[in-house]
């Protein structure tokens, strides 16, 4: 199994060849279906068509207002429903998917399923979808309560990451991504984890892109070492075969945190206070010193992150262990911090233990401290 990821910027450029390579690899004129978030048609539509106007490719649109309330198998089905109408064959037009993390999911999953695999081009437009969904082989949608309960491993066969996209993205979404690199900082990048401590407001204000001060020198630095812890972690095990997965820290319990809070909670955010609990859980197993604690929490307040939600109770807790546990073959299998930049997996999490840990975590974090989080929002871009 192989597939490439490229970081290409200012891809909608007419003298940028990347995407017309990746559409039309032969001389011979091209057909593309093209899936693509509401909000990004919206910011990007115009320029992306313009840019495949010129590159001779008949297309067309298939516009998905993607958001996780949305994540369910019937917009998969609307997505397979343009590709039959579209005639999409089965192995030399790839369907481009344009949008983030929850867009690509579910075009992945429709692409898995037609004619039994259909190749696919991601071009995320979103942090997390860069740094996370846009680079593994997983895709999936959300079953009754259940986070990706219904999924395939089926990976693009490219996917090409522009970090222009990202000035257009709000800073609470490239929050929710950033969480997602501060996972990847803490169960095995120091420095990356320095690199956030130092620069993580500006990244935020500048919208990563790089530039001639110190957080424009840092932006593609973080994204770069976020891409490739990602895949360091995810190239020996692509099948989820072996089920102690480091990249699985801050996703024990914020499958059951994120369907309990949806719309409020955005995918990172979640993760951001399951990393949280899981890190006060390795400072009482004397995993993290009192010093280090507070780094990681400090640097969640000074990305705007949440580290508690309301929703986070006991009795949630409790389920959302039970879960994970079947999840993942009758063991926890739980990551925790080994200090910064490193991490150990434990099997012996008691209720009690968690209990404790999220009695600190709330104790330590009250409400006036946390980021506001709005209603209902859109993923797209």
């Amino acid at each position: 199994m192989s597939y490439d990821i490229m970081v290409q910027p200012r891809l909608l450029e007419p003298a940028n060849p990347a995407l017309a390579r990746a559409v039309m690899p032969g001389a011979a004129p091209a057909r593309r279906l093209i899936v693509i978030d509401a909000t990004v048609a919206s910011l990007y539509g115009e320029q992306l068509t313009a840019y495949l106007a010129s590159q001779d490719v008949e297309f067309h649109l298939c516009v998905i207002d993607a958001h996780e309330s949305v994540k369910v198998m019937e917009t998969v089905f609307e997505v397979v429903d343009a590709m039959d109408t579209f005639g999409v064959p089965r192995r030399h037009a790839p369907v481009l998917a344009v949008g983030g993390g929850v867009l690509t999911d579910i075009v992945g999953l429709a692409t898995s399923l037609y004619r039994r695999a259909t190749p696919y081009v991601r071009i995320p437009t979103t942090l997390i979808g860069m740094i996370d969904a846009g680079i593994g082989v997983k895709t999936g949608v959300n079953f009754r309560e259940h986070k990706n309960r219904l999924g395939a491993y089926h990976p693009s066969s490219l996917t090409l990451i522009d970090p222009g996209f990202l000035t257009t993205l709000d800073a609470r979404h490239l929050r929710n991504g950033l969480a997602e690199i501060l996972k990847i900082a803490l169960i095995k990048d120091a420095e990356l984890f320095d690199l956030l401590e130092g620069h993580g407001a500006s990244l935020v204000e500048q919208r990563m892109q790089p530039g001639e001060d110190a957080a424009g020198g840092a932006a593609l630095t973080v994204l770069h070492r976020a891409v490739r812890g990602m895949l360091e972690e995810l190239q020996p095990n692509l099948w989820e075969d072996q089920l102690r997965r480091l990249v699985d820290f801050g996703h024990s319990f914020s499958p059951t945190v994120e369907m309990a809070a949806l719309p409020e909670v955005l995918h990172g955010e979640a993760v951001c206070v399951d990393m949280a609990l899981s890190s006060v859980l390795a400072h009482h197993r004397g995993l993290l010193t009192a010093a280090e604690l507070d780094r990681v929490l400090n640097v969640m307040r000074v990305l705007h992150l949440p580290v508690f939600h309301p929703v986070c109770t006991p009795e949630l807790m409790r389920g959302a262990l039970a879960d994970t546990v079947k999840h993942r073959d009758g063991r926890q299998h739980l990551p925790l911090p080994r200090g910064i930049g490193n991490a150990v997996f434990v099997d012996d999490v008691t209720q009690r233990e968690a209990e404790a840990a999220l009695f600190t975590l709330r104790e330590r974090e009250q409400a006036p401290q946390q980021p506001a989080l709005g209603g209902p929002v859109d993923l797209g871009v």
